[in-house]
């Protein structure tokens, strides 16, 4: 296990302000089940679930088989279960990967921008990483709107990049520097 592995290990469960991170389980089901169904929510991922059992296999053989970076978004006030957030470290060149999914019903509320900013304090101040870097469908500025909140800069786009629905869609490519994250902290 590399450092950088052992490192995310030890932050396997994170806190923000209002959300807990922490790994996802078997137990998350029915309210991943909430937004893996909702076509507004997937539509940029994979096409909807339309029964519990699509979201279980999902938990098992993908959130549970390799857990370290994947984090359940968990609301502090109620346990509700609102999200994804994934980070995956690059040790050849020191920079980490952010993927992220959210519950149509809690957007607009910097859930995710909260959680985004948790991982890139855990990936420059603790892994000591010098780069983050993530991509979304040109299709979402949503999800382009979180980045830049994150203080991440779009790079350019990679022209069909990214199977989404087995169809090529363009990813809007961002990052952030570990310089660029100091001056903002």
């Amino acid at each position: 296990m590399s450092n950088y592995q052992f490192l995310m290990a030890k932050h396997a469960c994170m806190e923000s302000e209002r959300l807990f991170l922490r790994p996802v389980t078997m137990h998350d089901a029915v309210d991943m089940f909430d937004y893996t169904s909702d076509e507004e929510t997937t539509r940029f991922l994979y096409e909807p679930h339309t029964e519990l059992q699509q979201t279980e296999k999902m938990i098992g053989n993908y959130f549970m088989k390799e857990p370290i970076g994947k984090y359940a978004l968990v609301l502090k006030e109620s346990g509700k279960m609102i999200g994804a957030i994934e980070f995956r470290v690059d040790d050849w060149n020191k920079s980490g990967d952010l993927g992220f999914t959210l519950n149509r019903r809690f957007w607009g509320n910097g859930y995710m921008t909260e959680a985004g900013n948790t991982l890139l304090h855990l990936a420059f101040t603790i892994l000591e990483l010098e780069r983050v870097h993530a991509a979304h469908d040109v299709n979402n500025p949503m999800s382009g709107n979180v980045l830049r909140r994150l203080g991440m800069t779009q790079e350019g786009i990679l022209r069909k990049s990214e199977m989404i629905r087995g169809t090529l869609a363009d990813s809007a490519y961002y990052s952030i520097l570990k310089e660029e994250y100091t001056i903002r902290f």
